[in-house]
């Protein structure tokens, strides 16, 4: 009994922590998907901040979460990113000032904490994402999740995982042999009734 009792033990935990693993991953899967859903239905998006043109206030390698707003609406003081076109990184810098535009957009001139002077030009734009939450220190681990190497590996974890966790197990019983006690038949049980003898046959002359 005590042979069989280790390696029990033993898979019993690991059966555990891969429990958990599993459990994790799904976990960060549902919050994947409904921050595709709420950045799809809801314009929700999470900014990395590279650089320290924020600081102290954002700092460099934080991570914020913003919503996208009529630029219309944006007013002095708050955070906002905006477009600057193809081929150009958006930037994320305070309002100092706006002005409304005729088509219904806004011209928003904009300035990084940390810098001396405004940004070089107004951006006419109609619409802009304003941070509403931020995190400092996280940008840099999220960074790494955008890299096309640490995504396959992810996948082909999580895939390996769901493989693992519904691969069907035999059970422990399966493989102690069977210990079938010997039957044992007591004098008892057998049939003791003496069989009468057969008379021998008679022979006749003719």
């Amino acid at each position: 009994m005590a042979r069989h009792a280790a390696p029990s033990s033993r898979a019993a935990v690991l059966g555990r922590l891969g429990d958990a693993v599993v459990n994790l991953t799904a976990v960060l899967g549902a919050i994947c998907i409904l921050a595709t859903i709420a950045a799809f239905f809801f314009g929700v998006n999470i900014a990395l901040f590279k650089t320290g043109s924020m600081s102290p206030s954002i700092p460099a390698g934080s991570a914020a979460v913003s919503l996208e707003i009529d630029a219309a609406d944006a007013r002095v003081g708050d955070v906002v990113t905006v477009d600057r076109g193809e081929g150009r990184l958006p930037v994320t810098h305070r309002v100092v000032d706006t002005m409304p535009l005729s088509d219904g957009g806004a011209a928003l001139i904009l300035k990084g904490d940390a810098n001396e002077g405004n940004d070089p030009f107004p951006y006419e734009v109609r619409t802009v994402n304003r941070v509403v939450w931020s995190a400092p220190g996280i940008g840099h681990q999220l960074a790494r999740f955008e890299q096309a190497p640490v995504i396959g590996g992810i996948t082909i974890f999580a895939t390996l995982l769901v493989v693992w966790a519904f691969w069907p197990r035999k059970d422990e019983g399966d493989d102690e042999p069977s210990r079938t006690a010997p039957s044992v038949t007591s004098a008892a049980d057998l049939d003791t009734t003496p069989t009468p003898a057969r008379a021998p046959a008679e022979s006749g002359s003719s």
